[in-house]
């Protein structure tokens, strides 16, 4: 539904909400574009929300921008779709009106949100449970035992095609009926269980309460239920102590594929719930051996969880430190949650690659990042964000071997991730020497992930370390004078990184400014510059341009307290080739646990 005019008022509100969002609240570029174009739109200005006026209005392009030489505008348009499509996904799912940017053109949509008519899911005159009571809330205790019995025969039977299976009402064989709400709710615990594994296509407990307190015949319940599977049971409580019984059985020929007992103390099921509910949906995905989980989170929980994510996407340390934040709000409403626990970790990780922190506080860090890459393997094991945590553990603790097995195995759950394929060859191949690996690595994320520009910066890296300077000046940003440098143009790198240092240029352009200078022939003002530094590796960098190998090995030795990871790496770095055949390398590498 369009909106109509008398709605402008509207929709400059809605404008102001999506902007105060966690999306884009942090990034001025994305707010600034979508700004202009919402409201040169509900100006009746629809003929100026062309790329070249965007260009120079936005983006402060000149006015002979080409748009062929320079495509930020159409990069920045699909950067603002996707983050567009964020927010109402998350915090915006419930505005009522929706900002869209079609693709194809400038010119915002601005339209009602559609409410879809709710279907009841109720049947009527089904015999569904009552309200969860204390009985309730022990049923994760026994729909973790009969799931996970079922472990052998799913590992054998798994398909292509989702599996269908109905779980039937267990009949309580108490004679007090008030354990009716036990083997209900046991029942609801082992639908909703089996509910979270793909390649299961679980019939919904609406349609299998059909047939409690009825005579059952297999085949029927099968047919009416369109289920190849049947999981049928029993539950009895004498006094304290529970017995569980259960079997799987094939419809089309009545027979049982696999059966399982389960005794229990009454009086332990509150203790280990928490365990056996995990337990149940992790042991039947591991032997499936594919599936994601689908998770619960409530919905405060997750917009936290999603705070913490738009925070750790933002380049450099004060992201991770505020998406620490966030992902330990997340953790306090909802710690079953297992991917805030991956997402803590690997900020913990990203920081403890910084330089500003003593090596006491580096420690803490690493502490930190396992403590939760662990607690979100618990969770889930098939968690792909959380294998990769471990991975940057490992590489953090010089333990090569398990790093690469974790970035393998949260590549085999995601291929798609380009996340997890950069910190591969952040993390391990690059401080490993490994280069013509890292580039293919790094040239897959970005197939993946073309509009990154933190995977275009790891592609230019790896490009970088490999001596391909004019495939990685390709994927620089313009000006490049990291490029120019490198090309032995450093007398034209110096007047752009003169403009940008004016007392705001980065320690890593401040670094680079050094590096120019010495390679112009300006040792003076190197120095200079080398003085000004508190990185280490800045410093070697400089001391290697201006040909003082003793004073870059010095600098190098400095920075053995930031780890193998950032070591490593860096010796990979153009800017340290003169060094590479010295004998020092070799011990450096040794010191910091990295192979030879």
């Amino acid at each position: 539904m369009a909106l109509a005019e008398s709605d402008v008022d509207a929709a400059r509100r809605q404008l102001e909400r999506v902007l105060a969002s966690a999306g884009f609240s942090r990034n001025e570029r994305l707010a600034r574009f979508l700004r202009f174009v919402v409201e040169r739109h509900l100006g009746g200005r629809d003929g100026e929300i062309k790329e070249s006026v965007i260009a120079v209005e936005v983006f402060g392009r000149g006015a002979d921008h080409d748009p062929k030489q320079d495509s930020i505008v159409r990069t920045e348009a699909a950067r603002l779709r996707a983050r567009l499509g964020e927010y109402y996904v998350g915090a915006g799912k419930n505005d009522a009106l929706v900002v869209e940017l079609p693709k194809g053109g400038y010119a915002p949509v601005i339209r009602q949100r559609e409410v879809e008519p709710r279907v009841s899911t109720q049947v009527p005159g089904s015999n569904s449970p009552p309200p969860g009571t204390r009985l309730r809330l022990l049923a994760a205790l026994a729909g973790a035992a009969l799931a996970v019995g079922a472990l052998g025969w799913w590992w054998s039977q798994r398909q292509n095609a989702p599996i269908s299976i109905a779980v039937l009402p267990l009949t309580n064989l108490s004679r007090d009926p008030a354990n009716d709400y036990f083997a209900d709710g046991l029942t609801d615990e082992i639908i909703r269980d089996l509910s979270m594994i793909d390649g299961l296509a679980v019939r919904s407990q609406t349609s299998s309460f059909v047939f409690k307190g009825k005579p059952r015949n297999i085949r029927d319940a099968g047919k009416q239920l369109d289920a190849d599977y049947i999981l049928e049971g029993s539950v009895l409580r004498a006094g304290q102590q529970l017995r569980i019984n259960a079997r799987l059985i094939r419809v089309r020929d009545d027979f049982p594929l696999w059966s399982g007992r389960y005794d229990q103390q009454f009086s332990d099921v509150l203790a280990i719930q928490d365990k056996i509910s995990l337990g149940i949906v992790n042991s039947l995905r591991l032997k499936l051996g594919r599936g994601r989980r689908r998770y619960e989170a409530n919905a405060e929980a997750y917009d936290l969880y999603l705070r913490a994510r738009a925070f750790e996407n933002w380049q450099g340390l004060s992201g991770l430190e505020k998406s620490i934040g966030f992902f330990e709000q997340t953790i306090a409403k909802d710690p079953s949650f297992a991917p805030a626990y991956a997402g803590l970790a690997v900020a913990h990780g990203g920081i403890s690659g910084f330089d500003r922190f003593d090596s006491a506080e580096r420690a803490d860090m690493i502490l930190k990042m396992r403590t939760a890459a662990e607690k979100a393997i618990e969770l889930d094991p098939m968690l792909a964000e959380a294998h990769d945590a471990l991975g940057i553990m490992y590489a953090r603790d010089a333990q090569w071997e398990q790093s690469e097995t974790s970035f393998r195995r949260s590549l085999q759950l995601d291929p798609n991730s380009s996340g997890a394929r950069g910190d591969l060859v952040l993390y391990l191949l690059l401080p490993l020497g490994r280069i013509e690996e890292a580039v293919a690595k790094a040239r897959r994320a970005g197939k993946t992930d073309p509009l990154s520009d933190g995977v275009q910066r790891i592609l230019r890296t790896a490009l970088f370390s490999a001596g391909r300077l004019n495939e990685a000046i390709a994927h620089c940003p313009k000006p490049c004078a990291e490029a120019l440098v490198l090309q032995g143009k450093a007398a034209e790198a110096i007047p752009i990184l003169e403009a940008q240092f004016n007392g705001r240029l980065s320690a890593v352009g401040a670094g680079l400014l050094g590096r120019a200078y010495a390679l112009a022939g300006r040792p003076e003002e190197a120095e200079k510059m080398a003085a000004m530094q508190w990185r280490p590796f800045e410093q070697a960098a400089i001391f290697t341009a201006l040909g003082d190998k003793d004073r870059a090995f010095e600098a190098l030795e400095r920075a053995i307290p930031f780890g193998p990871v950032r070591l490593g790496r860096d010796l990979t770095y153009a800017e340290f080739a003169p060094l590479r055949g010295d004998p020092r390398v070799k011990a450096l590498r040794k010191k910091v646990g990295l192979p030879e």
